[in-house]
């Protein structure tokens, strides 16, 4: 069992935009080789920048990190490998993920408690398909450590 890191980490969720449609459309094989394929992508591009998959559902992924800059280098290697992968026409996978950096605490159970974990749950969720949002927590703690060809542009409040 992998250790879940504590103290000021990097929360990450994804999920893949229009999911429900490409499951209802696509036969049950093709909609699990597409699924298992963008789980390949998301699994090596946080495995690369020493990240921990709390957990899976449906197609979205929780996922922690201990250093911000490595959390927002594995979504940028997860969102350009998913780009350049060759989906067929009709399953064309595009992935929003949004990060908060807060407090990774622990309940008894060893499950991530508080309000920063739902603060990070909402950044993805406003987000749109091959979008990576941030928090202002997060954005500031990673502006100058952004990966090549990687900008921050404000979107305001939501």
């Amino acid at each position: 069992m992998t250790t879940l890191p504590t103290g000021t980490v990097a929360f990450v969720f994804t999920d893949i935009e229009g999911s429900t449609r490409l499951a209802q459309t696509l036969a049950d094989e093709r909609w699990e080789a597409v699924l298992a394929r963008h789980r390949e992508l998301i699994r090596a591009a946080v495995a690369a920048h020493d990240g921990v998959e709390v957990s899976t559902e449906g197609d979205g992924f929780f996922l922690v990190f201990s250093r911000t800059s490595d959390a927002v280098a594995a979504v940028v290697d997860a969102e350009r490998a998913i780009s350049a992968e060759p989906w067929p026409e009709d399953a064309i996978i595009r992935v929003r993920a949004g990060i908060h950096t807060g407090d990774g605490r622990l309940d008894s159970d060893g499950e991530y408690v508080g309000a920063d974990v739902h603060r990070a749950a909402r950044v993805a969720s406003a987000g749109h398909g091959g979008q990576v949002l941030l928090s202002e927590t997060t954005s500031t703690l990673v502006a100058d450590e952004l990966p090549p060809g990687v900008g921050l542009r404000g979107l305001g409040e939501h």
